[in-house]
């Protein structure tokens, strides 16, 4: 069971502190992935109010994957035609020393900059960051709630709540990419 003081809230000096159950938090985390134009953001925002690590700025780590070419059906999502150049990049979000995620990207690099396409296959930078410039959108295809968030407070750190299926799109509607994002139990508190 995850510590109680790792759900207090934030609270003026003086008022009464509050412990949100788990549910709740997972509630509210979901919403903000749904409604934010990025998961990087809204996971780099929710891990600073929350204090899940002194540095609150997530990491991509490469998970070393066989190359998972995008389906038919992810191509016609992402406008693209057969013959089309889609890249595949699957990491391990992390804040600090927790895990929060685990995300598969097909991507277009044609519809990236340089900069972009040599950063997402050489760094650590989450696609979020790395596409800022572009002013994204994101439209969530799917969510799914797992196992583990029928009773999130007694999740392990490791263990997936949900997951979600979702485009980021540029300015004039042009998807970038399809993600599918796989949370766990970390989201909720600090080892």
């Amino acid at each position: 069971m995850l510590r109680a003081s790792v759900f207090m809230a934030t609270s003026l000096p003086g008022d009464p502190v509050t412990i949100p159950a788990a549910s709740t938090l997972l509630t509210d985390l979901r919403d903000r992935l749904l409604a934010g134009p990025s998961a990087t953001a809204v996971l780099e925002q929710w891990c600073l109010e929350r204090g899940l690590a002194q540095d609150p700025g997530l990491v991509a780590h490469a998970v070393p994957a066989p190359e998972r070419p995008a389906s038919p059906a992810q191509r016609e999502r992402l406008a693209v035609p057969p013959e089309a150049l889609v890249r595949y990049r699957r990491v391990r979000l992390t804040c600090g020393p927790l895990v929060l995620s685990e995300a598969e990207n097909w991507y277009v690099p044609s519809r990236l900059t340089p900069a972009m396409n040599w950063l997402l296959e050489t760094s650590e930078v989450p696609f979020g960051r790395v596409v800022q410039a572009l002013s994204p959108s994101r439209r969530t295809l799917s969510l799914r709630l797992l196992s583990a968030a029928a009773i999130p407070d007694k999740a392990g750190l490791a263990e997936p709540l949900f997951a979600i299926e979702a485009l980021l799109l540029r300015k004039d509607g042009l998807p970038l990419c399809e993600v599918g994002e796989v949370y766990t139990g970390a989201v909720l508190g600090a080892a």
